[in-house]
C-alpha cells in the first residue's frame, strides 16, 4: 500500500506562500512609510499596563511552538478548508499592509532598566524591532488565525483546541506586556481574521484563490506534480 505524504504538495506551497506574502508586504509598508507621520492608538489602560520583560518568551516562542503546528495542521486538513483557512491568510495580510499604510501606527516604549536576561531579550527586541505597522498586529492576527484553524476541527482533540485559544490569549497578554502593541491592536487584529475567514467561505472568493495557487502549481508542476481542481463545491 502506497504510504499516504505528510503533506500533499499544494499544502507545502500554502505553506511556503505564508512567510513570503507576510514579509514583501511587512516590509513593503515599513519602506512606504518611511519618514511620514504616525499615529499612537495608546488609551489609559494602555499606559498604565507595565513591562513585563519575561513574557518575551511567550511572544517569541509562538513562532514555531503554536504557529508553525497550527499551520501545518490547517494544511493537513481536508482540501476545501485548508484552501479556505490560506485564503483568508493571504487576504487579511494584504488588508494589513493597506492600514498599515492607511493608518501608520506607532507607540512609546518604555525604559528598561534592569539586567536580567529577559530585560536584556527586551532591549534586543526593542533594537532589531522599530515600533510601527502596528495596527493591527500581525501577531495576534496569526495567533487567532491559529486558533480559528482547528476550533472546528473534530479530528483534533479538544484539549489541544482548548490549548490553542489559550496560546492565543497568552499572545494577545504578551504583546501588551513586552510593549509591543496596544489594545486596539488587538482588537483589529482578531476582528480582520474573522472577517477574512467569513470571507474566504464565499464561493466566488474561495474559487478566484483556488485559480491563483492551481496556476502555481501548474508553473511549479516539476516540483509539485499536483495539477487537479484544489476546491469545487
Amino acid at each position: 500500500m502506497k504510504r499516504k505524504p505528510f503533506l500533499p504538495g499544494y499544502a507545502w506551497l500554502l505553506l511556503l506562500i505564508v512567510p513570503a506574502w507576510t514579509e514583501i508586504l511587512y516590509y513593503g509598508a515599513r519602506l512606504l512609510n518611511r519618514g511620514r507621520t504616525h499615529l499612537d492608538f495608546s488609551c489609559g489602560l494602555d499606559r498604565v499596563i507595565p513591562a513585563v520583560p519575561w513574557t518575551i518568551v511567550i511572544y517569541s516562542v509562538c513562532y514555531l511552538l503554536f504557529w508553525v503546528v497550527n499551520y501545518v495542521l490547517c494544511a493537513r486538513g481536508e482540501k476545501r478548508d485548508a484552501y479556505r483557512f490560506f485564503c483568508a491568510d493571504f487576504l487579511a495580510k494584504a488588508v494589513c499592509f493597506f492600514l498599515f499604510l492607511l493608518l501608520p501606527a506607532t507607540m512609546e516604549r518604555p525604559v528598561i532598566d534592569g539586567n536580567s536576561l529577559w530585560d536584556e531579550a527586551l532591549r534586543l527586541l526593542y533594537q532589531i524591532d522599530a515600533p510601527d505597522n502596528l495596527f493591527p498586529s500581525i501577531h495576534c492576527l496569526v495567533s487567532w488565525f491559529s486558533y480559528i484553524g482547528v476550533r472546528g476541527r473534530k479530528d483534533i482533540p479538544r484539549w489541544y483546541r482548548m490549548l490553542s485559544l489559550a496560546m492565543a490569549l497568552a499572545v494577545f497578554v504578551s504583546t501588551l506586556t513586552t510593549r509591543q502593541h496596544v489594545i486596539a491592536d488587538i482588537f483589529g487584529g482578531v476582528l480582520l481574521a474573522e472577517s477574512c475567514y467569513w470571507l474566504a467561505g464565499w464561493k466566488a472568493v474561495l474559487e478566484r484563490y483556488t485559480q491563483f495557487i492551481n496556476g502555481l502549481l501548474r508553473r511549479l508542476q516539476d516540483v509539485v506534480p499536483i495539477r487537479e481542481p484544489i476546491c469545487h463545491d
